[in-house]
Protein backbone atom coordinates (compact mmCIF):
# COMPACT_ATOMS: atom_id res chain seq x y z
CA UNK A 1 0.00 0.00 0.00
CA UNK A 2 1.29 3.47 -0.85
CA UNK A 3 1.90 5.90 1.99
CA UNK A 4 -0.78 8.54 2.36
CA UNK A 5 -0.92 11.87 4.16
CA UNK A 6 -2.92 11.88 7.38
CA UNK A 7 -4.82 14.89 6.05
CA UNK A 8 -6.24 13.26 2.90
CA UNK A 9 -9.40 11.15 2.54
CA UNK A 10 -7.55 7.90 1.74
CA UNK A 11 -5.57 8.17 4.93
CA UNK A 12 -8.67 8.93 6.99
CA UNK A 13 -10.11 5.64 5.68
CA UNK A 14 -6.90 3.77 6.54
CA UNK A 15 -6.88 5.29 10.03
CA UNK A 16 -10.51 4.24 10.52
CA UNK A 17 -9.63 0.65 9.51
CA UNK A 18 -6.66 0.32 11.89
CA UNK A 19 -7.05 -2.14 14.72
CA UNK A 20 -4.84 -2.81 17.74
CA UNK A 21 -2.05 -5.14 16.65
CA UNK A 22 -1.73 -3.77 13.08
CA UNK A 23 1.83 -2.84 12.07
CA UNK A 24 2.22 0.62 10.57
CA UNK A 25 4.96 2.94 9.40
CA UNK A 26 4.49 6.62 10.19
CA UNK A 27 6.72 9.29 8.69
CA UNK A 28 6.36 12.73 10.21
CA UNK A 29 8.09 16.06 10.40
CA UNK A 30 9.42 17.66 13.55
CA UNK A 31 9.90 21.40 13.23
CA UNK A 32 11.79 23.56 15.73
CA UNK A 33 12.32 27.16 14.68
CA UNK A 34 13.70 27.19 11.15
CA UNK A 35 14.88 23.55 11.22
CA UNK A 36 12.81 20.57 10.13
CA UNK A 37 13.60 16.89 10.64
CA UNK A 38 11.83 13.98 9.02
CA UNK A 39 11.62 10.80 11.05
CA UNK A 40 10.00 7.40 10.57
CA UNK A 41 8.48 5.27 13.30
CA UNK A 42 7.43 1.66 12.78
CA UNK A 43 5.38 -0.21 15.32
CA UNK A 44 2.28 -2.09 16.37
CA UNK A 45 -0.89 -0.09 16.98
CA UNK A 46 -1.84 -0.11 20.65
CA UNK A 47 -4.72 2.34 20.31
CA UNK A 48 -6.06 5.31 18.39
CA UNK A 49 -7.30 8.28 20.32
CA UNK A 50 -8.62 11.80 19.91
CA UNK A 51 -7.25 13.99 22.68
CA UNK A 52 -8.29 17.42 23.77
CA UNK A 53 -5.45 19.84 24.24
CA UNK A 54 -4.73 23.45 25.07
CA UNK A 55 -2.38 24.54 22.30
CA UNK A 56 -4.26 27.76 21.78
CA UNK A 57 -3.75 30.68 24.11
CA UNK A 58 -6.52 33.04 25.21
CA UNK A 59 -9.35 31.32 23.42
CA UNK A 60 -12.89 31.00 24.66
CA UNK A 61 -13.30 28.35 27.35
CA UNK A 62 -15.79 26.32 25.29
CA UNK A 63 -13.59 26.37 22.19
CA UNK A 64 -12.40 22.76 22.20
CA UNK A 65 -9.41 21.67 20.15
CA UNK A 66 -8.69 17.99 19.48
CA UNK A 67 -5.81 16.09 17.89
CA UNK A 68 -5.84 12.57 16.47
CA UNK A 69 -3.10 10.48 18.03
CA UNK A 70 -1.87 6.95 17.59
CA UNK A 71 -0.08 5.01 20.32
CA UNK A 72 2.48 2.55 18.91
CA UNK A 73 4.56 -0.15 20.52
CA UNK A 74 7.97 -0.20 18.87
CA UNK A 75 9.90 -3.43 18.33
CA UNK A 76 11.91 -2.88 21.54
CA UNK A 77 8.68 -2.59 23.58
CA UNK A 78 8.79 1.20 23.95
CA UNK A 79 5.41 2.95 23.74
CA UNK A 80 5.32 6.15 21.72
CA UNK A 81 2.49 8.56 20.98
CA UNK A 82 2.37 10.33 17.62
CA UNK A 83 0.06 13.19 16.68
CA UNK A 84 -1.37 12.84 13.19
CA UNK A 85 -1.34 16.06 11.18
CA UNK A 86 -1.04 17.20 7.55
CA UNK A 87 2.72 16.51 7.61
CA UNK A 88 2.27 12.85 8.60
CA UNK A 89 2.29 9.96 6.13
CA UNK A 90 0.93 6.59 7.14
CA UNK A 91 1.31 3.15 5.56
CA UNK A 92 1.00 -0.45 6.66
CA UNK A 93 4.32 -2.09 7.50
Amino acid sequence: MLPVSAADATSRELIAELQPGDRVQITHQVKVGQRTWTTTTIGRVVRLDRRRHGLHFRRHGDDTVFSDVIVLERQDGELTTLTLDEFTTLSRA
